[in-house]
C-alpha cells in the first residue's frame, strides 16, 4: 500500500507522514510538496520508504503525475477554498481513493458535490479528516449513536497556540474566517452569522477547558455545522474557536476588523502599500514580541465536543476533550488526518462517494487506532499530557470521568 501526502513538509503534513511512515501497513510514502529541497531533507530523515517529489496543488497535471502509481492520496495544502476542490476532482480522474482536512466551509458543498464522480470512479473521498472538522464529528457521531436517546444539541469549541512558527498562510486563513458568513445550525436551521456584526458576537462565549481554562470563543466557519445535521437528528450544532494566548488573537481580530484583510492597495507617500501584506508581516512580527512578553512557554491546544440530549428520559451531557500540554495545531490535525489514511488502506472507510467522517468511518474504529498511532501520556496532571478526556454531566450537574 503506498500513500501520497500532498503538503507533507507543513506544520500538519509533517506530523501525518511521521505517522504514516511508522506504521508497516505502507511501503511507500511519499511527500508531495512545491518545496522539494525541504521534501528531500525530510525524507532523507524518516528512512527509504519516505520518498519525495515537487508537485503545485493548483495545477492538475502536477498533482496527477505526483499521485499516479499511489493507493490514498492525502492532501494538506491550504488554503482549501483554493486548492480543495482541484486536487480532489484530479484525485477522483485518477480513480484514487482520497482524504483531506479541510476546514473552510466555502468549499464544503463543491466538494459534496463531487459524490456522483466519485462513484462513477469507484473511489472513496473522505474529507475533512482532521481535529475540527474530523475527530469532533466522530465523537459528536459515537455521543449520539451509542450514548444518548435523543440528541438535542452538539457544540464544538476549540483554541490552541504557541507552535513553534505561524506563516503567512495561516495568518490569511485566520483572517478569511472572520471575514466571510459563518454557519450556524440553530432551532433546527442552517443559519449565516457574521463575525463582527451583532448576529456573530450574540454568539460568543466563554468556555472551560481542562489544562487550559476559562477561553472567550468566537463563531468559527467550519463544516461540522453544514455536514453533521445531515446525518444526526439534532435541533443545534455550533463551532467556536480562537487562538492562543487572547493578546495574540485579539491584535488579529482587531486588524481584520479596522479593514487590514483587504488587498486593495493605498498609496502611500506616492508608494502602494497593501493593507494586508502589511498585516501579515506585522502580526507574525509581533506573535514572538507576544509570547516572549508573556512567557507563554511550549505550544498547548484543546478541541472539545459537548452532547446534550437524554438517556431513558432524563437530561444527559457528554463532553469530549481533545486536550494537549506538549502538543497542537500540527499533531492535532495531522494525527487523525494520517488515522483516517489507516483506515482508508484497511478498508474500513465506507465508499465509494464523497463524505464527511460522520458520514463513513466508524467512531469506534477511529478511537481504537488512537493507541496505535501516537502514544498518550494517561497521567493527567503531568504537563505533557496529550490525550482524550470524557465526562458526564447528568440532570443534577454531578460530574463524572469515563474511559475511552
Amino acid at each position: 500500500m503506498k500513500v501520497v501526502v500532498l503538503g507533507g513538509c507543513g506544520a500538519v503534513g509533517s506530523i501525518s507522514v511521521k505517522a504514516l511512515a511508522a506504521q508497516d501497513l505502507f511501503s511507500e510514502v511519499r511527500i508531495g510538496d512545491f518545496n522539494i529541497e525541504k521534501a528531500k531533507t525530510l525524507a532523507s530523515q524518516l528512512g527509504p520508504k519516505v520518498t519525495a517529489v515537487k508537485v503545485n496543488a493548483e495545477d492538475p497535471k502536477s498533482i496527477k503525475d505526483a499521485i499516479k502509481g499511489f493507493d490514498v492520496v492525502l492532501n494538506c495544502v491550504g488554503p482549501f477554498y483554493k486548492t480543495g476542490a482541484i486536487v480532489q476532482k484530479a484525485v477522483i480522474e485518477s480513480k484514487i481513493n482520497f482524504v483531506d482536512i479541510s476546514d473552510d466551509v466555502d468549499v464544503t458543498s463543491t466538494q459534496l458535490d463531487m459524490d456522483k464522480d466519485a462513484k462513477a470512479a469507484g473511489v472513496t473521498c473522505l474529507i475533512g479528516m482532521g481535529s475540527s472538522p474530523g475527530a469532533t464529528n466522530l465523537l459528536a457521531k459515537l455521543a449520539a449513536e451509542t450514548l444518548l436517546d435523543e440528541t438535542d444539541s452538539i457544540d464544538i469549541f476549540h483554541t490552541h497556540g504557541g507552535e513553534p512558527i505561524e506563516g503567512p498562510g495561516v495568518i490569511g486563513h485566520r483572517f478569511h474566517c472572520m471575514t466571510i458568513d459563518v454557519p450556524m445550525f440553530l432551532d433546527g436551521k442552517l443559519k449565516y452569522v457574521k463575525y463582527f456584526e451583532p448576529d456573530g458576537i450574540a454568539l460568543r462565549q466563554e468556555f472551560e477547558f481542562p489544562l487550559i481554562g476559562k477561553t472567550l470563543l468566537y463563531p468559527y466557519p467550519h463544516p461540522e455545522q453544514v455536514t453533521i445535521p445531515k446525518y444526526i437528528k439534532t435541533k443545534q450544532v455550533t463551532n467556536k474557536g480562537s487562538v492562543l494566548p487572547a493578546e495574540y488573537y485579539n491584535m488579529t481580530r482587531d486588524l481584520c476588523h479596522l479593514g487590514f484583510s483587504s488587498r486593495e492597495p493605498v498609496n502611500v507617500n506616492g508608494q502602494d502599500v497593501i493593507p494586508y501584506d502589511f498585516a501579515v508581516a506585522y502580526i507574525i512580527r509581533e506573535r514572538d514580541r507576544i509570547l516572549k512578553e508573556l512567557k507563554f512557554g511550549s505550544q498547548r491546544g484543546c478541541c472539545s465536543v459537548v452532547a446534550k440530549g437524554k438517556k431513558a428520559g432524563k437530561y444527559q451531557e457528554y463532553r469530549f476533550h481533545m486536550a494537549s500540554r506538549s502538543q497542537a495545531l500540527g499533531e492535532g490535525t495531522g494525527i487523525p488526518a494520517a488515522m483516517g489514511v489507516i483506515l482508508m488502506a484497511q478498508g474500513k472507510v465506507k465508499g465509494p462517494g464523497v463524505f464527511p467522517p460522520e458520514g463513513c468511518v466508524n467512531p469506534n474504529d477511529f478511537i481504537s487506532l488512537i493507541s496505535k498511532v501516537m502514544s498518550l501520556d494517561k497521567k493527567k496532571d503531568d504537563d505533557s499530557f496529550s490525550g482524550v478526556i470524557v465526562e458526564s454531566v447528568d440532570e443534577a450537574g454531578n460530574i463524572t470521568k469515563l474511559d475511552i
